[in-house]
C-alpha cells in the first residue's frame, strides 16, 4: 500500500503540497459518429460529477461546428482530493440548434474517477451509448496539476496579408495557440474568435494563466496556427448569407426566384439543372466546383424554380462550405452542353447560366478564357453578387466598359456576361432586379443566331435551357 501511495504522491507532488490540489482537465474526441452520412456533428462535452448518487453538471465545453474529431479549448478546473473517490462523467452531445442541450443528440459518455485521470496524466476511453460502444468514437482527457503561481498574462495577436482560402470572398480567420508539452505533444491553450472576411485580422486580447499557457515555464515553446472558414458562415447561423430563415428568403433565394421566374416562362419542360461550386461534398467531402445541388450527377435537373429552391435548401445542411471561388469549371460545364446543342440539326436551344456568388472569384484568368470560348456558343452568363463584398473585379467580366479578352489576348465574339450586385436592388422589387439582369439577354440571343445565319421557323421553335449555380 505504501508503494502505491508513494507513487501517487510523487505523481501529484503531495509531499510538498496540501491534500487539496487543483487540476486542469483538457478534453478531445476522435471518430465521432455523424448524425447521418451527409453531415458532421456539432460536438459539445458536458462534465458531470456524482454526489450522493446523483449526477450534477460541473461545466461544459464550447460547441465546435462540423467536427468529428474536436479539440476543445475550454479547460475544466477541479478541486482534487486524494483521499476521496470523485466520480466524473463526460457526456458528448451534438448541439445542432440554438436550444442547446434541450434539442441535442446524445452521442455517448465516459465515466471514470478523477484519480484515474490524475494518476495516468492522460486517459483515453471509448465512448459508450446505452452500454455499447458508440462506433469508433473515443474521448481523451488530460490532467495537469496547477502550480501555486496564479499570475496571468494578457495577449493580443494580429496578422497581415493572409492567404485567401475562401471560395466566395476573403477568408474568415481565427487563431489557435498550442503549448508544446514535455513529450513533444501540443495542448490547445486558446482559440480566438473568427473575424469575417478579413485577410489582416486583429483579434481581441485575452487573459490566460501562466500555468495554462506554459506551466509557469517562461521558456516553454508555443505554436500559433491560423485556420480559415467559408465566408458565407454556418448556414444555421442567422449571420450567414446562406441562413434559411423560417419566414423570409435569404438573398440567394431572392435573386434566384426573381430571375428564375422570368426565365422559366421561356423553357418548354420547366426542368432546370442546378449546380454548386466551392463545397466539400459527401460522402468523402472532397471539394467540388461543379456538383449537382440535388446530388444526382446523372440528372441534375430540378422541376421548376421551386424545385431548385428545395434542392438548395436540402443541400445546405449536407455539405461543408469551403473554397476557393472558382467559377470557370461551371462555365465550362454549361459550355460543353451548349457546344453539343450547336452541332444538332435544329440548333435552336439557348442556355442561360445564372451564377450567385458573395465574393470575388479566384480563377479570373481561367474564367476569362472560359467566357471567350463560350461567346461562340448559344449561351449567356448572368452573375449576381450577394452581400457587401468588393465586386470591382467582377465588372471586368461584363463587357460594358470594354471588350473582354482572354489571357492570350483573344477577344470575345460577343458580349454574353451581365453582372449586377444584389445590394443595389436590396430594397427594390424582384421585378426590378430581374429586369436589370435580363435586359441584355434578348439581344444576346439575336446576336448569336444572326452570327450563325440561323433564322427561326416560328416562335414555338425557340426553347431555352437554364442552368443555375447558387
Amino acid at each position: 500500500m505504501s508503494n502505491i501511495y508513494e507513487s501517487a504522491a510523487t505523481t501529484l507532488d503531495l509531499f510538498n503540497t496540501p491534500c487539496l490540489t487543483k487540476v486542469e482537465l483538457r478534453v478531445a474526441c476522435k471518430g465521432i459518429s455523424d448524425r447521418d452520412a451527409l453531415s458532421k456533428p456539432d460536438p459539445c462535452v458536458v462534465l458531470k460529477m456524482q454526489s450522493h448518487g446523483q449526477w450534477f453538471e460541473v461545466d461544459r465545453t464550447e460547441v465546435i461546428r462540423s467536427s468529428s474529431s474536436p479539440i476543445f479549448s475550454k479547460v475544466f478546473t477541479i478541486d482534487f482530493y486524494f483521499e476521496e473517490v470523485q466520480r466524473l462523467r463526460f457526456e458528448l452531445h451534438d448541439i445542432s440548434s440554438h436550444n442547446g442541450l434541450k434539442d441535442a443528440d446524445f452521442l455517448g459518455a465516459m465515466e471514470c474517477t478523477l484519480g484515474q485521470i490524475v494518476s495516468q496524466r492522460k486517459l483515453s476511453k471509448a465512448l459508450l451509448k446505452q452500454g455499447n460502444t458508440a462506433g469508433k468514437s473515443s474521448i481523451t482527457v488530460t490532467a495537469e496539476e496547477l502550480s501555486g503561481n496564479n499570475d496571468y498574462v494578457e495577449l493580443a495577436f494580429s496578422a497581415n496579408k493572409l492567404d485567401d482560402k475562401d471560395f466566395f470572398s476573403k477568408s474568415d480567420p481565427f487563431l489557435e495557440i498550442f503549448r508544446v508539452n514535455d513529450d513533444g505533444t501540443g495542448s490547445l491553450v486558446h482559440r480566438t474568435e473568427t473575424i469575417m472576411n478579413n485577410l489582416s485580422p486583429v483579434w481581441k486580447s485575452f487573459k490566460v494563466s501562466l500555468n495554462t499557457l506554459c506551466s509557469g515555464d517562461h521558456q516553454r515553446e508555443l505554436k500559433v496556427a491560423i485556420d480559415f472558414t467559408a465566408s458565407n458562415g454556418d448556414p444555421r447561423n442567422s449571420c450567414s448569407l446562406h441562413y434559411i430563415h423560417p419566414y423570409q428568403p435569404n438573398e440567394y433565394l431572392k435573386a434566384l426566384v426573381a430571375v428564375g421566374e422570368i426565365c422559366q416562362d421561356y423553357d418548354s419542360d420547366k426542368m432546370f439543372p442546378a449546380f454548386g461550386f466551392g463545397g466539400q461534398i459527401p460522402p468523402d467531402f472532397k471539394v467540388s466546383h461543379d456538383f449537382a445541388v440535388n446530388f444526382d450527377e446523372e440528372n441534375p435537373e430540378c422541376a421548376g424554380i421551386q424545385g431548385v429552391v428545395e434542392a438548395y435548401q436540402n443541400c445546405l445542411p449536407k455539405i461543408q462550405l469551403y473554397g476557393p471561388t472558382n467559377i470557370a469549371p461551371i462555365i465550362q460545364k454549361v459550355a460543353s452542353a451548349a457546344s453539343e446543342e450547336m452541332h444538332t440539326k435544329e440548333a435552336m436551344e439557348y442556355f442561360i447560366l445564372l451564377i450567385l456568388t458573395d465574393g470575388v472569384i479566384t480563377d479570373m484568368a481561367d474564367t476569362r478564357e472560359a467566357i471567350v470560348h463560350a461567346s461562340h456558343l448559344p449561351m449567356s452568363v448572368i452573375i449576381v453578387g450577394i452581400g457587401n463584398a468588393d465586386f470591382s473585379d467582377m465588372q471586368m467580366l461584363d463587357g460594358d466598359d470594354g471588350i473582354l479578352r482572354s489571357p492570350k489576348g483573344e477577344p470575345v465574339l460577343r458580349d454574353i456576361v451581365q453582372f449586377v450586385p444584389f445590394r443595389s436592388f436590396k430594397h427594390a422589387s424582384p421585378a426590378a432586379l430581374a429586369k436589370s439582369v435580363l435586359a441584355e439577354v434578348p439581344n444576346q440571343v439575336v446576336d448569336y443566331y444572326n452570327n450563325k445565319g440561323i433564322k427561326p421557323k416560328n416562335l414555338s421553335d425557340y426553347e431555352s435551357s437554364r442552368a443555375f449555380s447558387p
